[in-house]
């Protein structure tokens, strides 16, 4: 069993920057791979980042890829989501989650663990 925290979410202009934090309870954090994923409202939820359990491998939806980096510190059992240049259509609750998985699942059924999500909130 493994709990996750969200934090970092709030309200930030269109070009700006925001961290997203996500802290994990339980058994061994670095046994599991990472992941970000949002969901708009009446929107599916939907896969964002995800990082493999040494942090070495990183996978990225195509409409984040070059703005966000997805990031874990083992030792302080948390993951990251660093969120640059942010646009409205980003606006979203965002989750953390964690799989006993492959290297870095992309699909909501691979991950066993959620966290509450965190708001963000981008105005133009």
């Amino acid at each position: 069993q493994v709990q996750l925290v969200e934090s970092g979410g709030g309200l930030v202009q269109a070009g700006g920057s925001l961290r997203l934090s996500c802290v994990a309870s339980g058994r061994s954090f670095s046994s599991y791979c990472m992941g970000w994923f949002r969901q708009a409202p009446g929107q599916e939820r939907e896969f964002v980042a995800a990082l493999s359990r040494s942090g070495g491998i990183t996978s990225y939806s195509d409409s984040v890829k070059g703005r966000f980096t997805i990031s874990r510190d083992n030792a302080k059992n948390t993951v990251y989501l660093q969120m640059n240049s942010l646009k409205p259509e980003d606006t979203a609750v965002y989750y953390c989650a964690a799989a006993v998985a492959r290297l870095t699942p992309q699909k909501v059924y691979e991950y066993g663990y959620w966290g509450q999500g965190t708001q963000v909130t981008v105005s133009s």
